[in-house]
């Protein structure tokens, strides 16, 4: 199983090259039967102008980890999968170190999937919720 997870895992990290996972720093770190973990450096690259995680980062973030979690949860091989709405409660700031986001299936259908994502620190506090929907698409 680990070696599994392992694979899973590098796959994941190599598909980031050259996209705004690789700019934001974005790196999966843990993965099981219904959830991915990922992590994001939490610096002046990703700060609001006064110098906390800016918003917008934490969502791409949240995108990002569960759009890869439809991906491998779901038939990626024939399916493309896109985020197709996307709802952010941001309930506590961060100035520096990492957050960490685990996406969680609610809901697995044929065509959309809902997952629960929840940023947290590296103290596991709370920094934002998140419900992705996502759709697979057939690729042609």
């Amino acid at each position: 199983m680990e070696d599994v997870k392992q694979k899973i895992l590098k796959v994941c990290n190599e598909a980031t090259k050259n996209t705004l996972m690789e700019t934001l720093q974005i790196e999966y770190i843990d993965v099981g039967e219904n959830y991915l973990v990922g992590k994001m450096p939490v610096n002046s690259k990703v700060h609001q102008p006064d110098g906390v995680l800016h918003g917008g980062a934490s969502v791409a973030l949240a995108e990002s980890i569960g759009s890869t979690a439809s991906y491998i949860f779901l038939d990626g091989q024939n399916f493309f999968v896109r985020g197709i709405e996307i709802a952010a409660n941001h309930v506590k700031s961060i100035r520096s170190g990492e957050v960490f986001a685990r996406a969680t299936i609610v809901h697995k259908g044929r065509t959309t999937q809902l997952w629960d994502i929840k940023i947290t620190d590296s103290e596991n506090n709370l920094i934002s919720s998140c419900k992705l929907t996502t759709m697979s698409l057939p690729k042609k």
